[in-house]
């Protein structure tokens, strides 16, 4: 008991958010001291592509991981962190898509968009980015009040299929080894049967039965 008040003390500190927020900013930090460094790979724009993309997608999975987490813990803090998170997940896609855009194509829009049309990776992963854009627009508690709580959840649970397309994209884009892709689809299965299980235990035995 004494420990989960030390941990739910220390998560309610104001340093805890910022103890957050530097290290989302790492992998990023890290990318850019590889780059500058030579430590991309024998192909940096595709190096720089994964690494922004898989930061998307582990961060996505960290933002649905925190409800169940704190109903596990029983760490009601935790909850403080799920919009830093969402953020980070938000920007880690629009770098993204940023080095795809510039490094990648050159701004050659005709072709990025034959490409978002043409190859349904692309189309996926586009479309994953797109739904998490009003996410990150009304994350605020102004947009919160503004939108009422319901309608607010209910936008805010486009986060599950952004994610599920955010899987699906990686998972056509590899050719062979789908091991990561894999990684993530199973951690993803595992944080949608949690969300089901405790929607199904919060729904009374009759309203289930009709």
């Amino acid at each position: 008991m004494n420990v989960r008040r030390a941990v739910e003390s220390a998560l309610a500190s104001r340093w805890a958010k910022v103890a957050l927020f530097a290290l989302c900013l790492v992998p990023a930090a890290l990318l850019l001291w590889r780059v500058l460094h030579g430590q991309a790979t024998a192909n940096p724009i595709e190096f720089v592509e994964h690494w922004l993309g898989n930061w998307t997608l582990r961060l996505l999975l960290a933002t649905l991981a925190i409800t169940p987490l704190r109903k596990l813990l029983h760490l009601a803090q935790l909850v403080r962190f799920r919009r830093m998170l969402g953020l980070f997940a938000f920007f880690y896609g629009c770098l993204h898509l940023a080095a795809w855009v510039v490094l990648d194509h050159l701004f050659a829009w005709r072709e990025m968009w034959a490409d978002v049309i043409k190859r349904r990776y692309i189309t996926v992963g586009f479309t994953a980015l797109v739904l998490l854009v009003p996410l990150a627009i009304t994350s605020t508690k102004g947009w919160m009040l503004r939108l009422g709580g319901k309608r607010w959840q209910r936008l805010h649970r486009l986060i599950y299929p952004a994610a599920i397309l955010g899987v699906v994209h990686y998972w056509w884009l590899v050719k062979s080894d789908i091991t990561e892709p894999l990684e993530y689809a199973v951690v993803l299965a595992v944080l949608l049967a949690a969300r089901r299980a405790r929607r199904r235990r919060s729904t009374p035995a009759s309203a289930r039965a009709n």
